[in-house]
């Protein structure tokens, strides 16, 4: 499961604003980050400006613990009056990923089964150690994605 907490996102971009207003070198600029959904857009009015905002909102998402491998940068659009950075927070694990997971879990020869349910990856087992075993799998293969996981059951 990939799954980001959305108060602690809203939080982390309520910061980052804050901060807009109290930081010196952006101090008076018309600079905001907006959140709609899983979509944020930094705007600016120069895309150094961009730059500088993108990095304190990594700081407060790193404060918040959200994994900042889960926000996909997104286009720079630039104009005259104003840059945007759209980002995008991603959630669920897609099916290219899902299908490099079952593949490691298959390919450990473990006594599994393994399916994709919307964007979740299920594994069931008739044994908890076998079951760990493969959670120890997927955290050794170092994917460029946060994974949790949840739902134990004996």
């Amino acid at each position: 499961v990939s799954i980001i907490d959305k108060q602690e996102l809203r939080n982390a971009i309520d910061q980052t604003n804050r901060e807009l207003c109290t930081r010196f070198d952006l101090k008076g600029i018309d600079a905001k980050v907006d959140n709609t959904d899983n979509d944020i857009v930094i705007v600016a009015e120069v895309e150094f400006q961009t730059r500088q905002i993108l990095e304190i909102l990594h700081t407060k998402l790193a404060k918040r613990k959200i994994d900042i491998n889960c926000i996909e940068m997104g286009e720079l659009s630039t104009n005259l009056a104003e840059a945007r950075q759209k980002l995008v927070a991603k959630e669920g694990i897609d099916k290219e990923l899902g299908r490099t997971l079952i593949k490691i879990l298959k390919g450990s020869k473990l006594k599994i089964q393994t399916q994709m349910q919307d964007n979740q990856l299920r594994v069931s087992s008739k044994s908890r150690n076998v079951l760990q075993e493969a959670i120890q799998k997927i955290k050794d293969s170092k994917q460029k994605f946060p994974l949790q996981f949840e739902n134990f059951r004996d």
